[in-house]
């Protein structure tokens, strides 16, 4: 996966444009419903994402970069975006801090890989440098969780739903 320097940025960009839009709507969603708790892991995340997009900015100077359709992305999915368990009102803190660490685990492979894979010497040294900075968030989730009480129960157990969890 080779790109050119300003493709990586405008991939950079997006990574954590997407993450941040991601978790305020999980934060909002939260909120909604009164889960306070979990409200702010994703108001905290929301912010680190946009933080990093900012710093990415910034970095991006006067650089031109392309105007990527969403079909021209080299991702299956957006790397910091994970699926739909986080959307889940009854989501606990323990979980969406593991959901939050598995998004920026993808990231830290995604930038990984393209470090690995780059032609570019530029490109190679600057997902480097973003794969040990979500290196750096996957350790200070980690920390975190380890922190955070286990739920005594399965979230997935919806006592509101007619059917039990799988």
């Amino acid at each position: 996966m080779s790109y050119t320097l300003p493709e990586f940025l405008a991939h950079a960009l997006a990574l954590e444009h997407e993450a941040a839009e991601r978790y305020l709507e999980l934060a909002d969603m939260m909120e909604a419903h009164r889960n306070d708790e979990v409200a702010t892991v994703f108001r905290d995340m929301n912010r680190f994402s946009r933080m990093h997009h900012d710093e990415i900015r910034a970095r991006v100077g006067a650089v031109a970069l392309p105007q990527l359709k969403s079909w021209q992305y080299r991702w299956r999915t957006p790397p910091e975006v994970g699926g739909e368990e986080a959307f889940d009102y009854m989501l606990e803190p323990y979980h969406a801090l593991r959901y939050a660490r598995e998004n920026e685990v993808r990231a830290m492979e995604y930038y990984r890989s393209v470090a690995e894979e780059s032609q570019d010497a530029e490109v190679k040294r600057l997902a480097a440098e973003f794969s040990g900075e979500e290196s750096e968030h996957v350790a200070a989730l980690d920390k975190w969780i380890a922190q955070t009480p286990r739920p005594a129960a399965s979230w997935a157990a919806d006592p509101d739903s007619a059917t039990p969890a799988a």
